[in-house]
């Protein structure tokens, strides 16, 4: 099946019914809890709380959220989606959190470059472009807004795990009035998707098309190394969900890299 997608796709997809289609994955408290405990390990966060972090196209900020109430104080969420950005800024003020939310686009943040130890990409949020120099657009920001010996984090899609266990339709309740179906198909190392959402109370809710781009570790590699990063290092089978008999999409099972900057 040939899916059509419109290369700006991630501009308004990103709303209230994705908050309720992938709440499973983007809402769960539990496995925001668990990641960001990944976060501190891998970073090494626990020895700064006043290190500042970027969480870059971090929608509602839920792993700001968990960092701010762990007491880390100097963290900044980037993300498109005005929706997103307003949630998170409204969850931020109720538990008087000061976490600064910035509406932008990765590619061009408009922000201060050398300013961050850390720019974290996080929930299979990287790759969204059939063009690859603008995914490697993103990199060249991250980079940028990196202090020296600073890192940025990628959670990726573990493209063997996703070739490997292809599905060409998936569908699962969202909750008890919504339905999502998933149809895919793969071309050239890019994973293109079509969402039609049903609710059995108002009918057809949504019919969009998006696309995230696989990278074997080789591919990402030659990437960041091409963005100007001196190291690149893998973690595969970050927050595996494979054994709980669902099909997660993007975040049934993940891989992290972390990119140094000397």
């Amino acid at each position: 099946m040939n899916i059509q997608i419109d290369k700006d796709w991630w501009k308004d997809i990103f709303d209230e019914v994705y908050l309720q289609t992938d709440a499973r994955s983007v809402c769960d408290e539990s496995l925001t809890c668990q990641e960001v405990d990944f976060l501190e390990q891998a970073l090494d966060l626990n020895s700064d709380q006043d290190v500042p972090i970027l969480d870059m196209c971090g929608g509602q900020g839920r792993h700001a959220l968990e960092l701010a109430k762990r007491g880390f104080t100097n963290v900044t969420v980037l993300d498109y989606s005005e929706y997103l950005v307003g949630v998170g800024k409204k969850a931020a003020q109720a538990h008087d959190f000061d976490i600064h939310f910035i509406r932008g686009d990765a590619r061009n943040t408009g922000l201060a470059g050398d300013a961050f130890q850390f720019v974290l990409v996080m929930g299979s949020s990287f790759g969204y472009f059939v063009n690859e120099a603008e995914n490697k657009g993103v990199l060249n920001e991250a980079y940028r807004m990196l202090r020296p010996d600073g890192a940025a984090l990628l959670d990726l899609p573990d493209r063997d795990y996703v070739l490997e266990n292809f599905k060409a339709v998936s569908q699962h309740k969202a909750n008890e009035d919504i339905e999502v179906r998933r149809t895919r198909s793969l071309k050239d190392e890019v994973l293109y998707s079509r969402e039609t959402v049903f609710s059995e109370k108002n009918g057809p809710v949504r019919d969009k098309t998006y696309c995230t781009r696989l990278y074997s570790p080789e591919a990402i590699s030659d990437l960041i190394y091409s963005a100007g990063f001196s190291a690149a290092s893998f973690s595969k089978d970050f927050m595996c969900r494979e054994s709980e008999g669902e099909d997660y999409g993007f975040m049934t099972n993940r891989m992290i890299v972390k990119a140094e900057k000397e």
